[in-house]
């Protein structure tokens, strides 16, 4: 059985306030974006993981993938599998890569060994792999609120539009990310803001951004770029380091830094 795990783009990402366990509140819109990896389960005489396509470091018993498997393995008795996963989504970018990979294993291995699964139960399942493995069960429009784990399904399409995602290898750490941010609950909610595409250039903001694009201008001057060359909308993804740039029709060649990624699809 063959799949193509997806990655997602943060429309908006709003840090709220710190809470006394040390987490953060936050609001954010997941979008789903057809950059994919590909991944490959069948059954074997003994489980095995390999990979191609982007170098993923870390040994392989920590892969999402993997860790999938072993959760779903203390509740089911699942044979021997040997999984494959190309990875085409640049890791560490903000671009739920790794957390597609999980979720979508679970997805199917319920299927492939009918296991039963509902959605609701896959969704419990990926919560407990990662904070955004769940949005990747149904992988729809939703808003993500408290640690990013309150899933709320949203109406947003962006059907109209084509996305250019560029990722400029650079690794942003979380604490970086963080290091600058000043939690602020009192402005206009967020889904306020996702009804008003107008308004997205101005006020749909990732408060990840200032900080990150400071630290690494390169980050900042590609936003700018995807603005000049005629994009409606333009951000960071998550904590980055990629961008994002939506487009009203299929983007234009652009002239980038050396080493870049850059994925174009059109959006469901």
């Amino acid at each position: 059985m063959i799949t193509f795990p997806h990655a997602k783009i943060n429309l908006g990402l709003r840090i709220l306030k710190k809470r006394t366990d040390g987490y953060h509140e936050i609001a954010t819109c997941f979008y789903a974006v057809p950059v994919c990896d590909v991944l490959e389960i069948v059954p074997a005489y003994h489980t095995s993981f390999t990979s191609s396509g982007l170098p993923i470091p870390g040994s392989p018993e920590h892969n999402l993938c993997l860790k999938a498997l072993n959760l779903l393995k203390t509740d089911f008795d699942i044979p021997d599998v040997l999984m494959h996963l190309h990875k085409a989504i640049p890791m560490g970018a903000g671009l739920g890569g790794g957390s597609s990979d999980g979720a979508f294993t679970l997805k199917m291995l319920n299927e492939l060994f009918s296991l039963g699964l509902t959605t609701g139960q896959l969704l419990n399942y990926a919560s407990r792999l990662g904070s955004d493995c769940p949005f990747f069960i149904e992988g729809k429009p939703v808003l993500a609120t408290g640690t990013g784990t309150e899933l709320q399904s949203i109406s947003l399409s962006l059907s109209d539009s084509w996305v250019r995602i560029i990722y400029p290898g650079i690794h942003v750490g979380t604490a970086e990310a963080y290091a600058g941010v000043k939690p602020d609950a009192t402005r206009e909610p967020l889904e306020n803001i996702l009804g008003k595409q107008q308004l997205w250039k101005n006020q749909l903001v990732n408060d990840f951004e200032p900080t990150v694009t400071n630290n690494h201008p390169v980050i900042g001057n590609l936003i700018n770029d995807l603005y000049a060359n005629d994009a409606w909308y333009a951000a960071m993804s998550g904590s980055g380091s990629a961008v994002f740039g939506l487009f009203r029709s299929q983007p234009p060649v652009m002239e980038l830094p050396p080493d870049c990624l850059i994925r174009d699809g059109k959006l469901d």
